[in-house]
């Protein structure tokens, strides 16, 4: 009973990612607010989308995580990297088609791939930082 109220849930990896969730929204309101004007509302739509593709990306990734740390195993290299191989190949399969189906707006979705994967990898890799330096 008590291993069951340790495996987390997505609600506790949305919550524990709040910051970055917090920073895909802000995103994609902003995709609307610059590109909206300029009558470029598919793009928008479609970095927007980019950017909500990318962050379920990298929610299902932290979700992964959190299971297999809850769960005492010790994770393997292939087992991790079979993970993020099947994970990126589906968000590239998809990424792709939409930018070729929605072409040339939907480059839009690839660039909101980009920027939040960016933002991401900062907003994760800085209390990296500050816990090496503590140490």
């Amino acid at each position: 009973m008590a291993e069951a109220t340790l495996r987390p849930g997505p609600v506790r990896v949305l919550l524990d990612q709040r910051k970055v969730v917090g920073a895909a929204v802000l995103l994609m309101v902003a995709a609307f607010w610059v590109m909206g004007p300029l009558g470029e509302w598919r793009a928008a739509a479609l970095t927007a989308g980019g950017v909500l593709l990318a962050l379920l990306n990298h929610l299902a990734s932290e979700y992964w995580l959190a299971t297999l740390i809850s769960s005492g195993e010790e994770p393997s290299r292939g087992r991790i990297a079979a993970s993020a191989i099947t994970r990126l190949a589906v968000l590239s399969v998809v990424a792709v088609g939409v930018a070729v189906l929605f072409w040339p707006d939907g480059v839009g979705l690839l660039l909101g791939l980009a920027i939040f994967r960016l933002i991401a990898l900062v907003m994760t890799g800085i209390p990296l930082l500050k816990e090496l330096k503590k140490a």
